[in-house]
């Protein structure tokens, strides 16, 4: 109970969004009610008026007792009741599931928008430390729950309705049946209730086994050339299948326990009902019911019983959606780590200076990632970042769009602290082209208009030029229309690389990212890329993470980060004289070129003195 008060306001505030069809499912289920009090009546007038002697009674209202004078007009009139109860109920019901229907299909969209909006807002680090698979599993099968939990709700009250109305008919009757109905309550009572004390644990493992095995689908399928290439298919068809097996084993077994309770509940209902029907009985051999009241009672008192059974059954069901509940609106109800301050403004378009101040930054399980760091880039200027790996290049940079937040110190943006800037205006200021070129599955065409979504065709052939992407796209049989699959796997590295480029392009912001765009494409690619990115940095400030050092001679300052410190900064040539880490690297990177040119030659050489 204590469940249901804590998140049925909640639910409720996806229902109040459609209030139109609330009110008209809670009209309908209520008329529902009322008229289901009818049912029983037209057999009670059948078998004691038509059939029986018994006179019809004079206190029935509109004024109809004169059809009682008439046998054959009264059996037409109890033909014609019967059949106009069955069209209203069968009518209402068309309006309560028109109105369900929609109800439940629009709180379910309304909470699965949230969930997946609300996980976009959602920190990297929080991120970082879940899976993906468990997160998908929450939004698509969680997000029903709300809707869920009220659409249990509504029957448990209409049930509450019926049980109250026929209880009072029944108790009109003949008290003493009536009394006797209710003999079952305690027992049913303490069915529920030790049934919702102990299905608890047992449908919360259920579920995480049941999102374990999507979470296991989605990183297979994202990790698919690495099962590929290492000849692990049947390694994580086995892991798939160990895990569906387990959750399996668990459903079966959460299965016979709500089976075992379905018995347990009409068991005592049967009970109740049987001895209803033999006392029932007797009073008709004492003359103290008509065979049309027992009829009557009998109808009641089965109808009182299968409310009591829906709401035994429902109060089970209701766990299972309270567990759901739990599960999406602990995701809902996770703080948001990166958000805009109350006071925080919008910018138009920055000019582009940038300074980290006293910057320290760790994550959850890794301290000191980044130590006082301090910095200052002028507006268009061109910062590189190197450093062994593991040296914190990449955090770095990610703190200037906040994809995390700094411990200690303050990042600037044209003098502003970026806390102060609103998260959205912000990131319209910086575009990132990352070591990993990410694409979406529709088309080339698309995914260059990603990075401005109110771009013109001409525009998106524009950046694609300045990428040098156009000629390959036009050697494509579809062109700009070619559909690139997930992630972009039917272009190559290059190819990718350079549609992100062109993306970057078209959004046009003063500060650019780039995180080692060509450390995994070859040479020949590599020159086409950099010169695509020459021209994307003029006029912006440029952070370049770099591997090759040969890439940012030109740079006009060098950061060198060492195990989150920054342990030297200069041009290229400063560094190179002042014999540090930065040297260090340029030369192991220069000899390993070597290496390579020697290793490249050697079959030649050896082919020409043959």
């Amino acid at each position: 109970m204590e469940q249901v008060v804590k998140y049925l306001p909640k639910a409720l505030r996806y229902a109040l969004r459609y209030w139109k069809l609330a009110v008209v499912l809670a009209v309908a289920t209520t008329l529902v009610t009322l008229v289901s009090l009818l049912t029983p009546w037209p057999m009670k007038i059948l078998v004691d008026n038509v059939l029986g002697n018994q006179p019809l009674s004079s206190e029935l209202p509109l004024g109809v007792g004169w059809l009682g004078e008439h046998r054959l007009t009264l059996l037409l009139a109890v033909v014609a009741g019967q059949l106009s109860i069955s069209l209203v109920m069968n009518l209402l019901g068309v309006i309560s599931s028109y109105a369900t229907t929609k109800l439940e299909l629009g709180m379910n969209l309304d909470c699965r928008s949230d969930l997946f909006q609300h996980a976009q807002r959602l920190s990297m680090s929080y991120h970082d430390q879940r899976r993906s698979g468990m997160l998908i599993y929450i939004v698509n099968s969680m997000g029903s729950a709300p809707a869920s939990l009220i659409m249990t709700i509504l029957p448990l009250a209409q049930n509450i309705l019926t049980l109250v109305g026929m209880f009072w008919i029944s108790f009109h009757l003949d008290r003493g049946l009536a009394l006797l109905s209710l003999t079952v309550i305690p027992f049913l009572y303490y069915s529920v209730s030790y049934y919702a004390t102990h299905i608890k644990v047992q449908l919360q493992q259920v579920r995480a086994m049941e999102g374990e095995m999507l979470a296991i689908i989605h990183e297979a399928l994202s990790m698919l050339r690495v099962i590929v290439a290492f000849g692990r298919e049947d390694h994580e068809f086995r892991r798939f299948r160990e895990q569906g097996e387990r959750a399996v084993d668990a459903r079966v077994k959460l299965t016979v326990r709500q089976s075992l309770f379905s018995l347990a509940v009409n068991t005592t209902t049967a009970i109740g009902t049987t001895l209803v029907l033999g006392f029932g009985a007797y009073h008709v051999l004492q003359s103290r019911l008509t065979v049309g009241e027992l009829l009557i009672v009998m109808a009641y008192i089965g109808s009182v019983y299968k409310p009591l059974q829906s709401i035994s059954n429902t109060i089970g069901a209701l766990q299972e959606h309270l567990i759901n509940m739990q599960m999406a609106f602990d995701l809902l109800d996770t703080d948001l780590e990166i958000k805009d301050q109350e006071d925080a403004i919008h910018i138009e378009r920055a000019q582009g200076r940038v300074a980290f101040e006293g910057v320290h930054f760790s994550y959850q399980k890794r301290t000191n990632t980044l130590k006082d760091i301090s910095i200052e880039a002028q507006a268009g200027q061109v910062i590189a970042i190197v450093g062994p790996t593991g040296a914190g290049k990449t955090t770095l940079v990610s703190l200037l769009p906040r994809f995390y937040d700094l411990n200690t110190g303050c990042i600037r943006l044209d003098g502003l602290d970026i806390r102060k800037l609103k998260i959205k205006s912000l990131r319209q200021q910086i575009s990132i082209v990352l070591q990993e070129p990410l694409l979406f599955s529709g088309s080339i065409a698309d995914n260059i208009h990603y990075g401005r979504l109110d771009a013109s065709m001409n525009d998106i052939i524009e950046a694609a030029k300045a990428a040098n992407a156009h000629h390959f796209i036009l050697d494509l049989p579809d062109q700009y229309e070619t559909e690139l699959g997930e992630r972009g796997a039917s272009l190559s590295v290059g190819e990718r690389q350079r549609i992100a480029v062109a993306r970057a392009f078209l959004k046009d912001a003063p500060i650019l990212i780039l995180d080692e765009p060509t450390s995994s494409i070859d040479s020949k690619t590599e020159a086409v890329i950099l010169d695509a990115l020459d021209r994307l940095m003029i006029g912006r400030t440029t952070f370049m993470v770099a591997h090759r050092l040969s890439t940012i001679r030109n740079a006009d300052l060098i950061l060198v980060l060492n195990h989150g410190e920054l342990v030297e900064q200069g041009t290229h040539d400063h560094l190179l004289k002042s014999n540090g880490l930065y040297q260090q690297l340029y030369e192991v990177q220069n000899r390993q070129m070597r290496n390579k040119s020697s290793l490249t030659v050697q079959p030649e050489a050896i082919s020409v003195a043959g």
